[in-house]
């Protein structure tokens, strides 16, 4: 599985020890976040992380700046992301089994190093469900196609 991962200036290091995680555990990551400490755009590296995916380079985002809000709303301006902010396990594996979610963003300075490595575990660990959520996903899908449910 390929994960494309990205961040801003302030979650180099965060960044960095989850690449090494996910490394670890045998993913394919590519890294279109910045290396470097000096002030950036969140927004610039959420469109990379969502087009990423959305073009089938990356089968999942991973996508980091000082609380996972902004870098999360760029992403899911990308047409066919549903990105999703969580600071906890439980919210992370529910975005997925429920969401279908396809890009998970946090905080690097919500979220230490050890909570972000479970939260992306149990994103990870966690599949789509189905059944009444298909149908939801499917009403959030017509909203973005649409404009409308």
């Amino acid at each position: 599985m390929r994960i494309a991962i990205g961040n801003d200036h302030t979650a180099v290091e965060l960044k960095n020890i989850i690449r090494e995680h996910l490394e670890k555990k045998g993913y394919e990551v590519i890294n279109i976040g910045t290396d470097s400490g000096e002030s950036c755009d969140y927004p610039v590296y959420g469109k990379k992380v969502g087009t990423c995916v959305a073009s089938g380079e990356a089968d999942l985002g991973i996508a980091v700046c000082g609380t996972g809000i902004g870098i999360s709303l760029a992403a899911n301006k990308v047409k066919g992301i549903r990105a999703c902010v969580c600071s906890e396990p439980y919210s992370a594996r529910l975005s997925r089994q429920h969401n279908n979610t396809n890009v998970l963003a946090f905080g690097a300075r919500v979220v230490g190093s050890e909570m972000a490595k479970m939260i992306v575990d149990e994103w990870l660990g966690a599949k789509f469900e189905g059944g009444r959520h298909a149908r939801r996903v499917g009403q959030i899908m017509e909203i973005e196609n649409e404009g409308s449910v």
